[in-house]
């Protein structure tokens, strides 16, 4: 027979027995803490129905851990808000079940660390007109429509919540890193872009000045559609490659094509921040899928939520705005071969991208 024996320590024992117990309970509330954010209560809107944010709520799903609540709510323009309880269906029979939930209150329980995300602009907006203190992350969102979702949001700079803003296109510095990696002897690069673009511009003029040596940027702007051809015909000869920018060019199939086919005719590489791009005739292009980038929004969240909780008040609650994490390179092969070029793996040139610089 088994006998527990609790014996009976001296006072100097009892003291350094209370000290360890003492450290350890700290010890197991600091990781606690630190690993109780993926649990937490995270409310995610959702403002589209398109693939890639469904694979962005998707893997947001899939990466809560077990304990914490994930609740999805649907947001279409001039409809409340519908939540959708972590037991719901699967993401492809989403729309038909929220047919039948009924719209019940989004705030969660104090015990939790509560974190709203939304997804895309729609959802974006909603949210942050929405009242709640609770740490918010706004992702899937180009660089200019966060510009001009600033721009026409007062709400956006409250001073009573913490936000977070997750861009899904990579930092201009990186675009230029993965355009030295594939032509490291050039530094000519063009871009015609659009009036609205201006903010893609002077990023990407700030990061060609940050190099050394410096790139030489050459920019013409485009107003209308009928505008490309003219700024091409100013900018590809004094260029080695050129780039598309996320903006109204980039999101255009024709104007896209435009660019390729002035490349294509001078013999010049084009890259940009979009597997189509690449697809089409483009290059080479950093990316993020949508994925990766509900991964990076996930640590975002932990640090808006931190930094919330770091700072106890309302001062210097500026948004914290960080471009996509390029994690992967894409490289069109025929093109490549049909320039003349050799270029280097596609795993190579994601971890150069990776590298610090």
């Amino acid at each position: 027979m088994f006998v527990a024996v609790n014996p009976v320590l001296p006072p100097s024992s009892r003291r350094l027995w209370r000290a360890a117990r003492g450290a350890l309970a700290a010890a197991l509330a600091w990781a606690a803490a630190g690993s109780g954010f993926a649990a937490a209560s995270l409310t995610v809107l959702m403002g589209d129905d398109m693939a890639a944010s469904s694979e962005f709520v998707q893997q947001l799903r899939a990466d809560q851990e077990p304990g914490g609540k994930f609740e999805l709510v649907r947001v279409a323009p001039g409809a409340a808000l519908t939540a959708q309880p972590e037991a719901a269906a699967p993401p492809d029979t989403e729309r038909a079940a929220n047919a039948g939930v009924r719209t019940r209150s989004l705030r969660p329980s104090a015990a939790d660390t509560p974190l709203t995300m939304a997804v895309g602009p729609a959802a974006a907006r909603a949210a942050i007109e929405r009242p709640g203190q609770e740490p918010l992350v706004l992702a899937m969102l180009s660089r200019l429509e966060y510009e001009t979702l600033k721009a026409s949001s007062p709400a956006l700079r409250r001073g009573d919540r913490r936000v977070g803003v997750l861009l899904r296109d990579p930092a201009m510095a990186d675009q230029l890193a993965l355009v030295n990696a594939v032509l490291p002897q050039k530094h000519r690069v063009g871009v015609v872009a659009t009036p609205e673009s201006e903010p893609l511009v002077r990023e990407l003029q700030r990061a060609a000045q940050g190099t050394n040596p410096a790139w030489d940027l050459r920019v013409e702007y485009a107003p209308d559609a009928r505008s490309i051809a003219s700024a091409l015909r100013l900018v590809v000869p004094q260029s080695d490659a050129l780039m598309v920018l996320p903006d109204l060019i980039g999101d255009n199939q024709a104007a896209t094509l435009s660019v390729l086919r002035a490349a294509a005719t001078a013999g010049l590489p084009v890259f940009g921040a979009s597997e189509g791009l690449v697809r089409s005739g483009g290059l080479a292009a950093a990316v993020s899928t949508p994925s990766q980038l509900a991964q990076q929004a996930r640590l975002l969240g932990q640090k808006v939520a931190s930094a919330g909780t770091a700072s106890g008040n309302g001062n210097n609650n500026a948004p914290l705005v960080e471009a996509a994490t390029p994690a992967t390179v894409r490289v069109n092969a025929t093109v490549a071969r049909g320039l003349g070029l050799r270029l280097p793996e596609e795993r190579e040139l994601t971890d150069r991208l990776a590298a610090p610089r």
